[in-house]
């Protein structure tokens, strides 16, 4: 776990030069100071750790918070999917909706043109008779690849799979990238629908969903949307709630240069990044309201220590460890939760 702020923190403070001029004194200073001290405890072996304090200034923007915000969005997610399966018996399908990239300077127009045709396209018929309520999600990427790369063109490393897009083009890898630095913005989407939708004439064939989604759009240069059933109960594994869970944009787009990161903070600043419809809004509220705590799965492990650490300017340090109190024994061991990790 630590080695997760290791690698955060340095981006943090990238952030917290980039992000100066756009918030007040107080906001930069705690952006800066994020996390710089640390406490964690741990088990007998010190092998298994969980923070239970630290400063966190809870940005956006903010590498280390946002890769805690994720883990409790995707623990979240995945305790409203159980839910839903044992009260309603539905399943779920994900759903990502893309369009063109567009220029830096579209880019505002198209996140907002891209809330519109969602609300459009889920007001059709064909989507009224199946959706019993969905999780949209937000994201952007930028194109930081000026050449068109072995990994981009076979989806590997993390990248979309671009090789039929660029043969269309008549491109090979190592031709110029034709959308180098540009914006990609998508929609990732959990749809839950009855048990029997995939055999009743509802059902909905990717050519269908590509079709509203152009129609939504208003976009005919649109060619694919990317719709999949998720596994009963474990969402996680088909990649469904981690693709939600994940930020909406990635440190390592947004921080590659001021200008590419005064893009996307002006794109996404209150921008609202994550939705929830129909039965997905009804378990939201009530995971708020603690009523599905029962399906939360208890952190069995067994912590004895504390060990505090703070950050050296490279690397994190730790500078106290001892054992646990009476109090903090029982105050942590049976109380505390298992979280999701997204990658």
């Amino acid at each position: 776990m630590l080695s997760k702020y290791n690698d955060k923190k340095p981006k943090n403070q990238v952030l917290s030069k980039m992000v100066d001029k756009h918030v007040r004194e107080n906001t930069a200073r705690n952006i800066k100071q994020c996390n710089n001290s640390m406490a964690f405890i741990y088990d007998c072996q010190c092998e298994k750790g969980k923070q239970v304090a630290g400063n966190s200034c809870n940005n956006r923007f903010c590498p280390i918070c946002m890769f805690r915000l994720s883990m409790k969005e995707a623990l979240k997610i995945y305790i409203m999917t159980r839910y839903l399966e044992d009260e309603y018996g539905v399943v779920f399908i994900m759903g990502t909706f893309t369009a063109p990239n567009v220029r830096g300077e579209d880019l505002k127009v198209e996140i907002s043109k891209f809330g519109k045709a969602f609300k459009k396209m889920e007001k059709r018929n064909a989507i009224l008779k199946i959706n019993k309520g969905y999780i949209r999600k937000l994201e952007v990427t930028y194109n930081k690849d000026e050449i068109i790369s072995y990994d981009m063109w076979h989806g590997l490393n993390g990248k979309r799979p671009m090789g039929e897009y660029f043969e269309k083009k008549g491109l090979s890898v190592g031709d110029l990238n034709p959308n180098y630095d540009t914006y990609h913005t998508h929609y990732h989407a959990i749809f839950a629908v009855s048990k029997s939708y995939f055999d009743s004439r509802s059902y909905l064939r990717q050519e269908k969903w590509l079709e509203l989604w152009r129609e939504a759009m208003d976009d005919k240069t649109i060619t694919q949307v990317d719709i999949r059933r998720i596994k009963k109960n474990a969402a996680g594994g088909d990649g469904g709630i981690n693709e939600i869970a994940k930020y909406a944009a990635k440190d390592s787009d947004y921080l590659i240069s001021q200008e590419v990161f005064d893009t996307f903070y002006a794109a996404l600043k209150g921008r609202q990044i994550i939705t929830f419809n129909k039965l997905f809004a009804e378990a939201n509220k009530k995971f708020k309201a603690g009523e599905l705590d029962h399906y939360k799965t208890p952190d069995t492990t067994e912590y004895v220590k504390m060990l505090l650490y703070s950050w050296g300017g490279k690397v994190y340090n730790e500078y106290d460890r001892r054992d646990l109190t009476e109090d903090e024994v029982k105050e942590y061991n049976g109380h505390l939760i298992n979280e999701m990790e997204v990658e």
